[in-house]
């Protein structure tokens, strides 16, 4: 598994950016996000902000469900590289509910 850093590093890279463009994201100077990215060891507040920045979330996974949250990523990267981005929602429409859009507007009779 990639370390925190290696993947805030891929993360911006995915998202064509490159470190100075941190500064307007995350309100971070250039200097400081290549330092973290290099060396590590941010503080809290501010990986939140990256994280925030890279349009990610920061997740504390309790140790036993380690394994099973990697599966879900790991399959989910095979999911999105072989299928398409938009994804369509089936609704079931019922007999009895023959026109489900009558009556959302209050001013057709």
């Amino acid at each position: 598994m990639k370390t925190l850093l290696e993947q805030l590093k891929d993360r911006r890279i995915a998202l064509g950016m490159k470190q100075h463009d941190m500064q307007m994201r995350a309100g971070i100077s250039r200097q400081h996000y290549q330092r973290i990215e290099s060396k590590g060891n941010p503080r809290l507040d501010t990986l939140t902000l990256i994280a925030k920045a890279l349009n990610s979330e920061l997740l504390l996974v309790p140790q036993e469900n380690l394994n099973a949250v990697r599966t879900v990523l790991e399959s989910d990267e095979q999911t999105v590289s072989a299928t398409p981005i938009i994804r369509t929602f089936h609704t079931e429409v019922r007999e009895s509910d023959e026109d489900p859009w009558e009556g959302l507007l209050e001013d057709e009779q």
